[in-house]
């Protein structure tokens, strides 16, 4: 079950845009032709295989790269000529940790806010809702992997950012863990934080996004609301389990279909019926052929 929240999205401010970006490494193209829009207090998710340009086109976003051709701006303002005002209104979480093992957790994010001038009256609260607190005085290499990867994520919002960048988030966490954080992500969006995620979890990208952009070979080859994107793709066929056989049975939704159906509702031996809706696993594979 979804555990999305009901929000607004601002459709009509742009916090991200991308128009026509190419991005290669010498003679392998990374970016082709990309174009997309992510608009205020959205959480959109930017999904595809391994190689598919998704840590390319966030490292773009975040300056760290330059693309060869196109246009990249940032709540409104094109990235490269305007990287400190961007910076400052912009979080980010990457599979690179940074985090320093022989220091406590406090003072990790003390490092952080000193640099970034961020009060340090931020960090508790940050703890708090990272549920750290407890360990705000264990050196970080006691820290179990998924305490990390919360820790990594508090210093990414330390600073109360606007837009938020994360890349792969819950990779290897626990299911349990993953929980917390999918929490996390949800309470930050209903605060007005903007996040950009990639994930390879189509359940974790199902949950939690606004609209989903499907990435194969540096190129968007589908994008839009998730349930919408299932209905689009999905069969025209119906599922029927019965009382009687606990049997699932797939027919054709026609005519024939409703006659079975309703012998099945006089009989009482009708316990379920649903639509049958492809996965995103299951569109993206549709669409281009390759598993995520």
């Amino acid at each position: 079950m979804k555990i999305k929240h009901v929000k607004e999205v601002d459709m009509m401010e742009k916090v991200i845009s991308m128009r026509n970006v190419r991005k290669s490494f010498q003679e392998n193209v990374a970016l082709k032709n990309l174009t997309f829009d992510v608009y205020k207090n959205e959480i959109f998710g930017f999904l595809g295989p391994s190689g598919a340009g998704k840590t390319t086109t966030i490292k773009i976003l975040t300056s760290q790269l330059i693309q060869n051709d196109g246009e990249v701006e940032v709540f409104q303002k094109e990235v490269r000529t305007n990287k400190h005002e961007v910076f400052r209104n912009i979080g980010v979480l990457s599979d690179n940790s940074g985090l320093y093992e022989r220091l406590t957790v406090h003072d990790n994010l003390k490092i952080f806010a000193e640099i970034n001038g961020v009060p340090l009256s931020n960090i508790d609260e940050i703890l708090e809702k990272v549920d750290l607190i407890g360990e705000k005085k264990k050196e970080v290499k006691k820290l179990s992997k998924g305490m990390k990867q919360r820790l990594m994520l508090a210093r990414a919002v330390l600073h109360k950012p606007k837009l938020l960048f994360l890349d792969e988030p819950t990779s290897s966490l626990d299911p349990g863990t993953t929980l917390e954080v999918h929490k996390l992500l949800l309470k930050l969006n209903e605060e007005g934080t903007t996040i950009f995620l990639t994930t390879h979890n189509m359940f974790e990208a199902d949950k939690l996004c606004d609209r989903v952009a499907f990435l194969n070979a540096g190129e968007i080859v589908e994008l839009g609301n998730p349930d919408e994107l299932k209905l689009k793709y999905g069969t025209d066929e119906i599922s029927v389990i019965t009382r009687s056989e606990r049997k699932n049975l797939t027919m054709k939704n026609d005519g024939q279909a409703a006659s079975t159906i309703h012998q099945l509702m006089l009989q009482n031996d009708l316990l379920s019926i649903h639509s049958v809706e492809p996965n995103l696993e299951q569109i993206f594979l549709k669409l281009t052929g390759r598993e995520l």
